[in-house]
């Protein structure tokens, strides 16, 4: 098994050098917006998760990074 670390420390890489700008920009706005406008406590992690990975989804709809 991966360790988690490892796991994010790929995604986080991968998030930031092959997103295009556009996904990325879209995605953190959604969630600073909300991040900021909450207290760490409040944040429902999974809840940004989702809508992260809907906005990459309908964004890169049928691309491939191949």
């Amino acid at each position: 098994m991966i360790p988690e670390e490892v796991e994010l420390r790929i995604a986080r890489y991968f998030f930031h050098m092959y997103l295009p700008d556009k996904i990325m920009w879209e995605v953190e706005e959604k969630l600073l917006t909300l991040c900021l406008k909450l207290d760490e406590e409040e944040l429902d992690h999974d809840q940004l998760v989702r809508w992260a990975l809907e906005i990459i989804d309908k964004q890169l709809d049928s691309k491939s990074f191949k």
